[in-house]
């Protein structure tokens, strides 16, 4: 017998419950996301500070998606 709670801790099932809340985040998203990030920098909503992290993040998920 399987346990469900040790299954969705299962690295592979986080990656998988992962990518598909992002496909779901990528097929509602509109505009460029540049600009929106912007947007929030520019109306300080955003410090500079997790701009800065944010462009990393991007950066490095480009670089683990081969982009």
């Amino acid at each position: 017998m399987s346990n469900p709670l040790y299954s969705q801790m299962q690295p592979q099932n986080h990656m998988n419950g992962f990518m598909q809340r992002f496909q779901q985040f990528q097929q509602m998203f509109k505009g460029d996301p540049r600009q929106q990030v912007q947007n929030l920098l520019n109306s300080g909503k955003v410090s500079q500070s997790q701009y800065n992290q944010a462009v990393q993040m991007a950066n490095q998920l480009q670089r683990l998606m081969g982009k």
